[in-house]
């Protein structure tokens, strides 16, 4: 199974796999594959499908199913390491200042200020990143927040944003790892790629941002649009109003669910 992004050709690494022997290939392909493939699904791209049920229609179409119980939603494997040493008690919200694409970066400055808002309102705030990110997040977490910059490794970060109340982050891996474990994301989405097809999956989620700005779709690296106007037009106390919405239906839906169990 090749799974690629929508922009993207399966055909390339079709060939290497034909090359490399491997007898049954299946992809998602516009081009006629010839016998590149055994099994070529054809979708219409005009339409924004999440990515993750994309990626799970080519499975279906291989002809796989999904096991009895599992809803096709994303998944980590358990259990995750322990991390209290790290972070403390349950219930932080975690703050994701990094990206790999400055075009869905929003500012250092605003981060530190939502970290400041929600330290105000009695939240204790966890501040996460890589290794290459620490000056980052050391300016993001400054004297409220306990920066965890570059003191993760992967199961680990999965393992801290397991145990918070809500991540807040760009369209960035730590996004899909919340939605994996089933954190409530404050999504921060700089339309270059579609929301619709990107968005944290089948998890609570406020997104913001401008999603009909000018670099709409471009799947641009560096922001095309003086200003960064898709992001910078939202504000820390936005974002901090969406991390307490998110929280207060999150404790809702536990009430609920506790009652039903009673």
């Amino acid at each position: 199974m090749i799974f690629t992004s929508f922009h993207q050709s399966a055909l390339p690494l079709s060939l290497l796999l034909r090359l490399a022997g491997v007898p049954e290939i299946a992809a998602i392909s516009g081009d006629y594959p010839g016998s590149l493939l055994n099994v070529r699904l054809t979708v219409d791209e005009s339409v924004d499908v999440p990515e993750a049920e994309r990626m799970l229609n080519l499975v279906k179409a291989a002809g796989f199913d999904l096991p009895i119980g599992d809803d096709g939603a994303l998944a980590v494997r358990r259990p995750l390491p322990k991390v209290q040493r790290l972070t403390g008690p349950r219930g932080y919200i975690v703050v994701h200042p990094g990206v790999s694409a400055p075009a869905r970066a929003w500012s250092p400055t605003s981060y530190a200020k939502v970290v400041r808002l929600l330290t105000d309102r009695g939240k204790r705030v966890v501040v996460t990143g890589n290794t290459d990110e620490r000056v980052l997040t050391a300016v993001v977490a400054g004297t409220r927040a306990l920066d965890l910059g570059g003191r993760t490794k992967f199961a680990e970060l999965a393992a801290v944003i397991d145990g918070a109340q809500a991540v807040v982050a760009a369209n960035t891996g730590p996004a899909h790892l919340a939605a994996a474990v089933g954190t409530p994301v404050v999504s921060l989405f700089a339309p270059v790629v579609p929301a619709e097809r990107w968005a944290p999956y089948r998890v609570p989620a406020v997104v913001l941002g401008n999603q009909h700005a000018l670099c709409r779709n471009s799947r641009a690296r560096l922001c095309p649009v003086p200003g960064h106007p898709c992001l910078s037009s939202v504000t820390p106390d936005e974002v901090v109003e969406a991390v307490i919405r998110l929280d207060a239906a999150n404790h809702r839906v536990n009430e609920i669910a506790n009652e039903g169990v009673r």
